[in-house]
Protein backbone atom coordinates (compact mmCIF):
# COMPACT_ATOMS: atom_id res chain seq x y z
CA UNK A 1 0.00 0.00 0.00
CA UNK A 2 1.51 3.33 -1.09
CA UNK A 3 1.73 6.09 1.53
CA UNK A 4 0.54 9.54 0.47
CA UNK A 5 0.93 13.00 2.01
CA UNK A 6 -1.93 15.32 0.95
CA UNK A 7 -1.06 19.03 0.89
CA UNK A 8 -3.72 21.69 0.29
CA UNK A 9 -4.76 24.79 2.21
CA UNK A 10 -8.46 23.99 1.64
CA UNK A 11 -9.95 21.38 3.97
CA UNK A 12 -12.54 20.34 1.38
CA UNK A 13 -9.81 19.46 -1.13
CA UNK A 14 -7.83 17.46 1.45
CA UNK A 15 -10.94 15.54 2.52
CA UNK A 16 -11.92 14.84 -1.10
CA UNK A 17 -8.46 13.59 -2.09
CA UNK A 18 -8.11 11.53 1.08
CA UNK A 19 -11.47 9.86 0.42
CA UNK A 20 -10.61 9.03 -3.21
CA UNK A 21 -7.22 7.62 -2.24
CA UNK A 22 -8.26 5.59 0.79
CA UNK A 23 -11.15 3.96 -1.11
CA UNK A 24 -8.66 2.80 -3.73
CA UNK A 25 -5.81 1.22 -1.83
CA UNK A 26 -3.64 4.20 -0.90
CA UNK A 27 -2.83 5.10 2.72
CA UNK A 28 -2.95 8.81 3.55
CA UNK A 29 -0.24 9.13 6.21
CA UNK A 30 -0.56 12.86 6.72
CA UNK A 31 -2.08 16.16 5.66
CA UNK A 32 -0.57 19.64 5.48
CA UNK A 33 -2.17 23.06 4.99
CA UNK A 34 0.87 24.90 3.60
CA UNK A 35 4.35 24.34 2.24
CA UNK A 36 6.08 24.74 5.61
CA UNK A 37 3.97 21.92 7.06
CA UNK A 38 4.45 19.86 3.89
CA UNK A 39 8.24 19.86 4.20
CA UNK A 40 8.07 19.05 7.93
CA UNK A 41 5.59 16.21 7.43
CA UNK A 42 7.50 14.82 4.45
CA UNK A 43 10.55 14.44 6.68
CA UNK A 44 8.42 13.01 9.49
CA UNK A 45 6.35 10.46 7.52
CA UNK A 46 8.51 9.64 4.47
CA UNK A 47 5.55 9.17 2.11
CA UNK A 48 5.85 7.39 -1.24
CA UNK A 49 3.90 10.18 -3.00
CA UNK A 50 2.93 13.78 -2.20
CA UNK A 51 -0.03 15.60 -3.74
CA UNK A 52 0.91 19.28 -3.55
CA UNK A 53 -1.34 22.26 -4.13
CA UNK A 54 0.52 25.10 -5.85
CA UNK A 55 -1.07 28.17 -4.25
CA UNK A 56 -0.92 28.16 -0.44
CA UNK A 57 -0.14 30.62 2.37
CA UNK A 58 3.26 30.86 4.12
CA UNK A 59 5.13 28.75 1.55
CA UNK A 60 3.85 27.91 -1.92
CA UNK A 61 3.72 24.40 -3.29
CA UNK A 62 6.56 25.26 -5.68
CA UNK A 63 8.82 26.35 -2.83
CA UNK A 64 7.89 23.25 -0.81
CA UNK A 65 8.56 21.03 -3.85
CA UNK A 66 12.04 22.50 -4.19
CA UNK A 67 12.81 21.99 -0.48
CA UNK A 68 11.50 18.41 -0.52
CA UNK A 69 13.54 17.60 -3.65
CA UNK A 70 16.64 19.05 -1.98
CA UNK A 71 16.03 16.83 1.05
CA UNK A 72 15.12 13.78 -1.06
CA UNK A 73 15.99 13.92 -4.78
CA UNK A 74 13.87 10.79 -5.35
CA UNK A 75 10.69 12.31 -3.88
CA UNK A 76 7.57 11.70 -5.99
CA UNK A 77 5.51 14.88 -5.95
CA UNK A 78 2.32 15.40 -7.97
CA UNK A 79 1.33 19.06 -8.26
CA UNK A 80 -2.33 20.02 -8.03
CA UNK A 81 -3.21 23.26 -9.80
CA UNK A 82 -6.27 25.28 -10.64
CA UNK A 83 -7.08 26.15 -14.22
CA UNK A 84 -5.01 29.06 -15.44
CA UNK A 85 -1.85 28.12 -13.54
CA UNK A 86 -0.06 26.57 -16.52
CA UNK A 87 3.11 28.62 -16.02
CA UNK A 88 3.45 27.23 -12.49
CA UNK A 89 2.97 23.70 -13.79
CA UNK A 90 5.90 24.13 -16.19
CA UNK A 91 8.07 25.49 -13.37
CA UNK A 92 7.02 22.60 -11.11
CA UNK A 93 7.94 19.98 -13.71
CA UNK A 94 11.32 21.66 -14.18
CA UNK A 95 11.79 21.61 -10.39
CA UNK A 96 11.17 17.87 -10.27
CA UNK A 97 7.42 17.27 -10.00
CA UNK A 98 6.47 13.93 -11.56
CA UNK A 99 3.00 14.85 -12.84
CA UNK A 100 0.26 17.36 -12.28
CA UNK A 101 -3.49 17.23 -11.75
CA UNK A 102 -5.72 20.15 -12.72
CA UNK A 103 -8.61 21.20 -10.45
CA UNK A 104 -11.44 20.43 -10.64
CA UNK A 105 -10.40 16.82 -11.03
CA UNK A 106 -12.19 13.51 -11.40
CA UNK A 107 -11.46 10.55 -9.12
CA UNK A 108 -10.36 8.45 -12.11
CA UNK A 109 -7.81 11.08 -13.14
CA UNK A 110 -6.34 11.21 -9.62
CA UNK A 111 -6.09 7.43 -9.37
CA UNK A 112 -4.59 7.04 -12.85
CA UNK A 113 -1.95 9.68 -12.13
CA UNK A 114 -0.99 8.38 -8.68
CA UNK A 115 -0.85 4.78 -9.94
CA UNK A 116 1.57 5.89 -12.69
CA UNK A 117 3.71 7.81 -10.20
CA UNK A 118 3.72 4.90 -7.74
CA UNK A 119 5.16 2.67 -10.48
CA UNK A 120 8.07 5.02 -11.24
Amino acid sequence: MKKVLVVDDMLFMRVTLKSILEKNGFAVVGEAVNGVEAVKKYKEFGPDIVTMDITMPEMSGLEALKEIKQYDPDAKVVMVSAMGQERYVKEAIMAGAKYFIVKPYQAEQVLETLTKVAAL
